[in-house]
């Protein structure tokens, strides 16, 4: 059946077969993810799993399966997850220097940005949805966002990506990798977030912080 087929609900609207049929998820794995019930539940689920140092590129139910998830594949899971609970499956990838880039899940209420993300480190994580603007949004992981130089290494955000786009790939219930999902975040522009004066005066960070942010910080 094909994903963009339209039926009539019962409220008179119409919604896709592929919503209905639970997006190619069984109903046991639905259960689970409407069990977390909140983009906050989402972050608590992403928190509780080992975080993934190896290269790999899980669907969300590879993830809910195997119980570990790197960035990528996080940011992905809690885009599916937001989907279940009702809301659209954003991500946004936030691009680095000398340094990895970041995938987070984007969501939405009352006007305001906020975004669950799984990370290594502490302070990129969940953000609550307060933020304005993207921007905003993007900034708010700036202090945090460094190397194991101790060097702040953020630079640039992406739009939102709908990854509703790859659904005719399966993106949330594949057993292959996910890759395409990455390739696609690299070839979209970013916008900066610094201009080159600032970039070149910035200061590393300092003992106490790196502390902080390494708090349960997994090594290889």
């Amino acid at each position: 059946m094909k994903t963009g087929q339209q039926v009539k609900s019962s409220r008179g609207g119409t919604r896709s077969t592929f919503t209905l049929q639970g997006f190619g998820f069984s109903p046991t794995e639905l259960r689970s993810l409407r069990a977390l019930k909140t983009p906050a539940g989402i972050q608590r689920f992403l928190d509780d799993l080992p975080y993934n140092l190896s290269f790999t590129a899980r669907s969300p139910r590879k993830v809910l399966h195997d119980r570990t998830a790197s960035c990528l594949e996080g940011g992905i899971f809690a885009a599916a997850a937001l989907r279940v609970l009702g809301f659209p499956p954003l991500i946004f990838d936030l691009e680095a220097e000398q340094d990895t880039d970041h995938v987070v899940a984007i969501f939405k209420v009352r006007e305001r940005w906020g975004a669950v993300a799984k990370s290594n480190f502490t302070g990129c994580r969940y953000r609550e949805p307060v933020y304005r603007t993207l921007r905003e949004l993007a900034m708010s992981y700036f202090n945090v966002y460094f190397n194991l130089r101790w060097e702040r290494t953020l630079r640039r955000y992406s739009r939102p990506v709908n990854l509703a786009r790859f659904d005719h790939l399966n993106w949330m219930t594949t057993q292959k990798p996910i890759w395409f999902i990455a390739e696609h975040l690299c070839e979209i522009s970013h916008i900066a977030l610094l201009t080159s004066t600032m970039e070149k005066n910035l200061t590393r960070l300092d003992p106490r912080t790196i502390k902080a942010e390494m708090i349960g910080h997994r090594k290889k």
